[in-house]
C-alpha cells in the first residue's frame, strides 16, 4: 500500500468531519472506504500520512493547519488570521462566559470529577445556574455518580468540546497552578535605594494550590507597605524644600 493512495482520502475525511477524528478512526474509515481486505492500511501508515499532511499545511502558503485538538485531528485556521476570521464570525466570538461560569468551569477542570456540592464548597455560593449554563454550552458533562457519598450525587467533568475549545487533548495538558502563578508574579518596585532589601523581593511561588491565595495576599501587603513608605518620603522631601526656601513646613 502506497502512502500517496490514502493521503487525499485522509484530507477529505478531516475536512468534511464536524468533529475531531482520532488516528484510529481515520484508519478504520480509510480501510472501509477503499475496501482494503487483504492489504489493509496499518496504523503506522496512517500516522505517517497524517504527519505528511501536517508538514504540508505548516507551510506559510496555507492559512490553516492540521492540528491535534479535542482528542483528534482537525483543520484549524492559523492564529495570525484570527482577526480576519473574527470579522466574519464576530457575533460568535463575542459570546463570553460570565465570571461565575468561568470560575465554575475552572474548578471542574482542575478537580474533575467533582460534585456540585464540592464546587459550591470551594466557591462559597450556589452554582446551579453556572453549572446549567456550562452543560448547555457542552463544556461540561455528567460523568457519573459518587457512589460513596450520601444520595449518590452527580459527578461533573469537562467534555470533548471543552478540550476542542481550549485546543488541548486532555485535562493533563491544562497549565499547572504554579506555572500560572509564576507568570503573574513580578518583583515589587524599589521605592528607596536605602531599603533595597525590604522591597526588592516578592514572596516565593506557591508550592500547591492551597498556597496561591496566601502568596497573592502577601504580595498585596508588600505593595501597601511600599505605598506608605513612598508617602512618608514625599512628606519628608517637601518639608526639607520648605526649610530651604525659608518657609515654615506645612503640617500634614
Amino acid at each position: 500500500m502506497e502512502i500517496s493512495q490514502i493521503i487525499p482520502h485522509i484530507e477529505a475525511l478531516i475536512f468534511a468531519s464536524d468533529k475531531a477524528l482520532s488516528t484510529e478512526e481515520i484508519n478504520e474509515l480509510i480501510n472501509n472506504a477503499l475496501g482494503f481486505i487483504e492489504n489493509r492500511a496499518s496504523i503506522e501508515l496512517t500516522e505517517s500520512a497524517i504527519n505528511g499532511i501536517r508538514e504540508k499545511y505548516a507551510s506559510e502558503f496555507y492559512a490553516f493547519e492540521l492540528k491535534q485538538s479535542g482528542g483528534g485531528w482537525q483543520f484549524l485556521t492559523k492564529p495570525e488570521y484570527h482577526k480576519t476570521v473574527a470579522l466574519l464570525n464576530g457575533d460568535k466570538f463575542l459570546k463570553r462566559l460570565s465570571a461565575a461560569a468561568l470560575e465554575t468551569l475552572a474548578i471542574i477542570a482542575y478537580k474533575q470529577p467533582i460534585t456540585k456540592s464540592e464546587i459550591e464548597s470551594i466557591r462559597g455560593v450556589n452554582c446551579d445556574y453556572a453549572v446549567q449554563k456550562l452543560l448547555e454550552k457542552d463544556l461540561v458533562i455528567i460523568s457519573g455518580r459518587n457512589e460513596d457519598a450520601v444520595g449518590k450525587p452527580l459527578l461533573y467533568s469537562t467534555s470533548k468540546s471543552f478540550m476542542d475549545y481550549f485546543g488541548i487533548n486532555s485535562a493533563d495538558e491544562l497549565p499547572k497552578i504554579n506555572e500560572v502563578l509564576m507568570d503573574e508574579l513580578v518583583k515589587a518596585t524599589i521605592v528607596n535605594p536605602d531599603h533595597v532589601g525590604e522591597f526588592s523581593e516578592m514572596p516565593a511561588a506557591a508550592e500547591s494550590e492551597t498556597e496561591v491565595a496566601e502568596v497573592i495576599v502577601e504580595a498585596e501587603l508588600l505593595e501597601e507597605e511600599s505605598t506608605d513608605s513612598n508617602e512618608v518620603e514625599m512628606q519628608h522631601n517637601k518639608a526639607a524644600d520648605a526649610e530651604t526656601e525659608g518657609e515654615k513646613p506645612t503640617d500634614q
